[in-house]
Parts: structure tokens; C-alpha cells; sequence
């Protein structure tokens, strides 16, 4: 980067920082919600929690779908599917 270009775009720096960090949050974010370790580990609870009587059956399924959903879309991105 020339001086000249340096300058003129150094009003950006906070821009350009801020879209960096708001990029890194975001991949962080999706790492989390689609790890299968940590949706196996809440598919358990879900089978811990209606075994106890804590759920219904409906409310379970409508849970474990909504985890599958995340493990099958989590998968899917790291293949390139």
C-alpha cells in the first residue's frame, strides 16, 4: 500500500477493523452452533430430560428435529454439499 493510498484510506481503519471482528464472531458463532459434539451432547440431554419427565414426548421429537436439522446443515457445510 502506497503513502498516498495509506492516507487517504485511514479513515477506514476503524471500518475495515470492526467488519474484521464482526467477521471473526460470526464464524466462531457458527462453529459453535453446528458442532456435532456439542449437538450430541444436547441430544442427550433431550433423552436425559424426557426420560425424567422434565419433557413431553412432542416437545422431545420437536427438539431432537431441531438438532438434527443443525447436524445434518453442519455437515453439509463442511462437505461443500
Amino acid at each position: 500500500m502506497g503513502l498516498l493510498t495509506g492516507l487517504l484510506t485511514l479513515p477506514l481503519a476503524p471500518v475495515r477493523g470492526v467488519v474484521w471482528l464482526a467477521e471473526r464472531i460470526r464464524d466462531q458463532a457458527e462453529q459453535e452452533l453446528y458442532d456435532p459434539v456439542a449437538i450430541r451432547g444436547q441430544l442427550a440431554e433431550v433423552d436425559a430430560a424426557l426420560a425424567a419427565g422434565e419433557l413431553s414426548e412432542e416437545e422431545a421429537a420437536e427438539l431432537q428435529d431441531l438438532l438434527l436439522d443443525r447436524l445434518r446443515t453442519g455437515s453439509s457445510a463442511r462437505t461443500g454439499m
